[in-house]
């Protein structure tokens, strides 16, 4: 008991002093803005929580309208809309209560009747308010989507030209303006997205600004003539690696800071993308997708202030007493299922291995938990994540029941068979199910970065627990035996997967590695399970 207790306690001071310095502030460049100046402009998007442009019908109040664009007129003199129709029309009456200018944006798409209800709705607005839209902006990544050919977005360049005498653009992803010069007549001044997040060669948040000055450079060296406007720019604060790019707040405020500062060192139009953080663009894009405004969605502040450092894991107290709990729990469940004669030689061995665990799995609960809420709001993903939280708690403390009594990690013939699973300790027969539920879940995350990578997580929280807790009760009991059937296919899928992850996400990304090594790490444990007695 007093060794566990002592062992418990270096455990807690490890995990509580793991999350101090994941918590510590990281410093960021001075303000780019100076006492008073605002924002050149922000993307803006009215909905919050679950609602989505596609809901239909979509209603949002007046009153959330109004109160996002008084906490943007703070920080930014202009705002950049999307849509004309229907609720997101209601934007530009309340930015021109505020005194904000707009760059009214008009959704088209495959659908002719819709894009003629934009027009017609954009028309309306400006006719209302007059010299509250700076510019309208025809389309938005339509070349991207292939929804619609330049011909047709040319035509509707030039009708909105001509009925509205208002500057006008197009705004898509920098490369696809290169091939689609023949738009750059139609346009008053030629509007790019560059998201060096979202290249097909990721650009890392150190060399973010360097990739934006080459790529505005690059295009206006191209349209010469033209005005060249950054429609979107930004750097996500959560979500996982692509290559060495990686989401973070500290990330976010240095990249987005060192844009500002660029913009005005060399006369930018800069709009940033976005005002606040989107969870309805995880269902398209991942986690990623719903982290990248400067505020947050909940409770709608900003997630760091210019100049300021910036903590990586601001709830990093929360993380650590979760992480402590966790592994206090493991220590607990393994004393009360120990054997009352339990004083060999071996009990140190045994002792230590219970700490690894309870390390293993309080180093990353805390974040686990924190983290399911920012999953990708799906009902299969979200049932998923939920089985897998449940799972980075009780692999834990099962092993470490297992380790206690000398269990070993029992087939999953044992776990599926009900025969064979009369032939072995209780607590073998509980890690074995738990153990085929881990491979389940591993297996099919794994599976979706192997076949749609872009969007995907790591889910590198929820698993590093109960796969070091199942590795270590390998390690601990006897020899491996001779593998099962189904152990080996599991085996081979899991090797494979990480093989092709870590080869497809590159070197630079040490989320895919860690998670690879995850993988593979389960593979051998798999191996090294041990079948029932006879």
């Amino acid at each position: 008991m007093t060794r566990l207790i002592l062992l418990f306690a270096l455990v807690a001071s490890a995990i509580g002093l793991f999350w101090y310095e994941m918590g510590r502030p990281s410093p960021v460049p001075a303000s780019p803005l100076a006492q008073g100046q605002k924002l050149n402009c922000l993307s803006y998007a009215p909905f919050h929580g679950s609602q989505a442009p596609f809901d239909q019908p979509l209603r949002i109040a007046d009153e959330q309208i109004e109160s996002d664009l008084k906490k943007l007129a703070q920080v930014t003199s202009c705002i950049r809309t999307y849509s004309s129709a229907r609720a997101q029309g209601k934007i530009t009456r309340f930015a021109d209560k505020l005194g904000l200018k707009v760059l009214q944006g008009i959704w088209i798409g495959r659908n002719l009747a819709e894009n003629r209800r934009e027009i017609e709705a954009a028309l309306r607005l400006a006719r209302r308010h007059p010299g509250v839209i700076e510019a309208f902006i025809v389309g938005n990544e339509t070349l991207l989507r292939g929804e619609l050919g330049a011909d047709r977005i040319m035509t509707y360049l030039q009708e909105m030209r001509r009925r509205s005498g208002i500057p006008v653009t197009y705004a898509d992803v920098w490369e696809f303006w290169l091939r689609a010069p023949e738009l750059a007549p139609a346009v008053d001044f030629v509007t790019i997205h560059i998201l060096p997040y979202w290249e097909d060669e990721p650009v890392a948040a150190a060399d973010a600004v360097d990739h934006v000055r080459e790529v505005r450079s690059k295009v206006a060296e191209i349209f010469a003539g033209k005005e060249i406007w950054i429609g979107e720019v930004g750097w996500p604060s959560e979500g996982r690696m692509r290559d060495s790019a990686l989401p973070s707040p500290a990330n976010q405020a240095l990249v987005l800071s060192g844009v500002v500062e660029a913009a005005k060192a060399e006369n930018w139009k800069v709009n940033l993308i976005e005002a606040f953080d989107q969870p309805w663009k995880r269902l398209l894009e991942g986690t990623v997708g719903g982290y990248w405004g400067l505020f947050d969605d909940s409770a709608r502040e900003l997630k760091f202030r210019w100049g300021e450092p910036v903590s990586n894991h601001p709830k990093w107290r929360i993380e650590a007493v979760l992480g402590i709990g966790a592994a206090f729990l493991v220590f607990a469940t393994a004393w009360f299922s120990r054997r009352k004669n339990d004083a060999g030689e071996d009990g140190w061995g045994r002792d230590l291995a219970i700490a690894a665990i309870a390390l293993a799995a309080g180093l990353v609960f805390g974040w686990a938990a924190l983290g399911l809420p920012m999953e990708p709001p799906e009902p299969g993903d979200r049932l998923r994540s939920a089985g897998m939280i449940a799972l980075s708690l009780l692999v834990p403390m099962l092993a470490a029941c297992a380790v206690a009594r000398s269990a070993p990690l029992a087939t999953l013939a044992v776990a599926l068979n009900p025969q064979l699973a009369r032939h072995v300790d209780f607590w073998s027969l509980l890690l074995a199910i738990l153990f085929a539920a881990t491979l389940v879940a591993a297996i099919h995350v794994a599976l979706g970065l192997v076949f749609d990578p872009r969007y995907k997580d790591f889910q590198l929280a929820l698993l590093t627990g109960p796969v070091l807790a199942l590795a270590i009760v390998t390690w601990v009991k006897a020899p491996p035996r001779s593998p099962g059937m189904a152990e080996r296919v599991a085996a081979a899928l899991l090797t494979f997967s990480a093989l092709f992850v870590m080869f497809n996400e590159g070197v630079a990304n040490w989320q895919a590695l860690w998670f690879g090594g995850l993988l593979v790490l389960l593979a051998l444990t798999a191996l090294r399970a041990t079948p029932a007695p006879g």
